[in-house]
């Protein structure tokens, strides 16, 4: 069998042992080498043509997100983050999400010890599915946010960034709700859907499969970016159109009815299909309380959290789309949803923004502006 071969980089003489020691007991991978530093990084890269990286976002002579893009452009090749559950910490990781890697796992701030030993099967399984990762090289950086808008998030971003006026809304953002759900990959993929929404949008409610401290600073880069406005989801509040709710790490959220509004429900619970947030979690509340009102979006991601949900969803009345595979990270989660018949169209993830828009007016008819 041929192993995955794994380069560590990371300034923690400590951390650098544990995660070769965790990666070396796993039989189908081997930690080839360890370095310091991006520059001992780029010269044990070169000779030892590693499989996947793993890569300290904060370190010395060269920050991580530097060496992440010089790295994507010239050498483009699976690397997984390992980032601090810190303020700082989630807004770096977001930024190398950005610039190409395809993971990131969240050390603790102290005990890191026990904690990486605790987080070896995490570790291990993200290791997996950057493996088999689709990679694609940097061309140019990512354009930077709009004037005024606090694109890192931080307090104050929402109000940061205007928005132009949206017209006065019909029944038809009223009552239409866009459900997606993703996983590896999928935050860069849920920002270009949700990028080219018009500020008229009907609602959109997001579970993407992130931890705890992460999905604030999360939100708040997309509220930087995006017409619409982006906030991470709180309990009890009313689904407004115009806006995107984020499914908090670590807890489920779900969709319930008030009345004649759509409102948030977040919970905490057992973890779903192995995940908490979770997209089965969901689109099975799609399903129960919108039916043929829900649009369904699966991007990327590895597993099948949500699949058998879009399928209900569908046989409730739903349109659902599945990201095609040439265009996604990892695409476990689409195929498994168009192999239990969710779908009614794959598109690649370039399309599924304006294709959503076209089929609300040819359905519904011109209430919404164009993207």
């Amino acid at each position: 069998m041929t192993k995955t071969r794994v380069v560590v980089v990371d300034d923690s003489a400590l951390v650098r042992s544990l995660l070769t020691e965790i990666i070396n007991r796993q039989t189908d991978m081997e930690c080839v080498g360890s370095a310091a530093d991006p520059f001992a990084a780029r010269e044990m890269i070169r000779a030892l043509n590693p499989d996947v990286i793993t890569l300290d976002v904060e370190m010395p002579r060269m920050d991580g997100l530097d060496f992440l893009s010089k790295l994507m452009r010239l050498r483009p090749m699976p690397v997984v983050m390992v980032s601090t559950l810190t303020e700082r910490g989630a807004e770096v990781t977001l930024k190398a999400l950005e610039l190409g890697a395809i993971d990131f796992v969240a050390k603790p701030k102290i005990g890191i010890a026990d904690g990486l030993k605790q987080l070896a099967e995490e570790i291990t399984d993200k290791v997996r599915i950057a493996a088999k990762a689709h990679i694609k090289r940097l061309v140019t950086p990512p354009p930077a946010a709009p004037a005024g808008a606090l694109a890192t998030g931080g307090a104050g971003a929402l109000a940061a960034a205007p928005r132009p006026p949206a017209p006065l809304l019909g029944r038809l953002s009223t009552e239409k709700l866009i459900f997606i759900g993703a996983s590896t990959g999928g935050t860069e993929a849920t920002k270009e859907v949700l990028v080219n929404l018009p500020p008229d949008s009907p609602a959109v409610v997001i579970t993407q499969h992130m931890p705890p401290g992460f999905t604030r600073s999360y939100a708040a880069r997309l509220d930087g970016l995006c017409k619409i406005r982006v906030k991470e989801a709180a309990d009890g509040e009313r689904i407004l159109p115009g806006h995107a709710y984020i499914a908090p790490g670590g807890l489920h959220l779900s969709v319930e009815r008030s009345g004649a509004n759509y409102i948030a429900r977040v919970r905490d619970g057992e973890p779903v299909n192995r995940h908490k947030p979770s997209v089965e979690v969901l689109f099975e509340s799609a399903a129960r309380v919108v039916g043929q009102n829900a649009f369904g979006i699966m991007l990327t991601g590895m597993g099948a959290d949500g699949a058998r949900a879009m399928k209900t969803m569908r046989d409730a009345g739903s349109f659902n789309i599945c990201q095609d595979e040439a265009t996604c990270v990892v695409f476990g989660m689409p195929r498994e949803a168009i192999n239990h018949g969710a779908a009614d169209e794959v598109l690649p993830l370039n399309q599924i923004a304006s294709h959503l828009m076209d089929k609300l007016r040819q359905t519904h008819g011109a209430l919404l502006n164009r993207v």
